[in-house]
């Protein structure tokens, strides 16, 4: 993700429940600075009640969209038209979209297709095209496992559990390439690019989802690769490099 962006957050507020908005909007600053922030959804429901005082507090827009005919999702087309207006009025190069929904999968890559930066967020329910379509995409799940760290222990060890998932073979064999792709001769690779490049296989590839916050430690626990921290020439910060562990022959009588 490139520093300084300045983004459009676009929220589908019939697709997305309005708990922890804050921590969610805390979370979008990390990648860039929300210029743009609406939110679409017909007010005149009373579903929608309970946005209503988040948007104060959070500086939201909300944008009417009333439901013209029964069946449609008129939310979803407002919302399309305003990003394009908004990526032809060149005031933000890049886009967060807020929505579990796979009827953005084809604006997603729009805007990346005009090289715009464009950042998912969803529910765990999103269909992988809309995820796949971003740079990067966001569980909401994760988001809200954060917020809730403020309880007490036993309630957020239980929901946390509830929502992690755990690492697969699929994604050690993902991070193993992924370290093979960029190692040098003697087979280290430095983390910064691991991390990158696993983004741009899997958008939605997030330590969080798996209970670490950082890739560093979420490497060290699998136990299949090699971590090393280097002096660096230009900062008094380590850099820290990984390794695919070799593997040990077996002999055979």
């Amino acid at each position: 993700m490139r520093e300084n962006l300045n983004l459009a957050v676009l929220i589908d507020g019939d697709n997305i429940p309005s708990q922890h908005v804050k921590e969610m909007m805390e979370e979008i600053a990390k990648y860039g600075n929300p210029t743009i922030k609406r939110i679409y959804g017909d007010w005149t429901k009373p579903h929608l009640s309970k946005w209503k005082r988040l948007l104060l507090e959070n500086a939201i827009t909300p944008i009417q969209q009333y439901g013209y005919t029964t069946g449609k999702n008129a939310t979803d087309s407002a919302m399309i038209i305003d990003a394009m207006d908004i990526l032809y009025s060149n005031k933000v190069n890049g886009f967060c979209l807020v929505s579990s929904d796979s009827d953005f999968t084809r604006l997603a890559t729009r805007l990346r297709e005009a090289g715009l930066q464009v950042i998912g967020i969803g529910e765990k329910k999103t269909p992988n095209p809309f995820i796949v379509a971003c740079d990067k995409f966001i569980y909401i799940e994760i988001i809200r496992n954060q917020s809730e760290k403020k309880t007490d222990s036993t309630q957020k060890e239980t929901t946390k559990n509830n929502s992690l998932d755990k690492i697969t073979r699929k994604e050690i064999k993902l991070i193993t390439s992924t370290i093979s792709a960029l190692s040098d001769e003697e087979g280290w690779a430095f983390l910064g690019d691991v991390g990158s490049l696993l983004l741009k296989k899997k958008p939605n590839f997030d330590s969080r989802n798996y209970g670490f916050e950082k890739l560093t430690p979420l490497i060290k626990s699998i136990g299949k690769f090699d971590v090393e921290r280097r002096e660096s020439p230009k900062s008094r910060h380590k850099l820290i490099y990984v390794k695919n562990k070799e593997k040990k022959a077996t002999n055979r009588k």
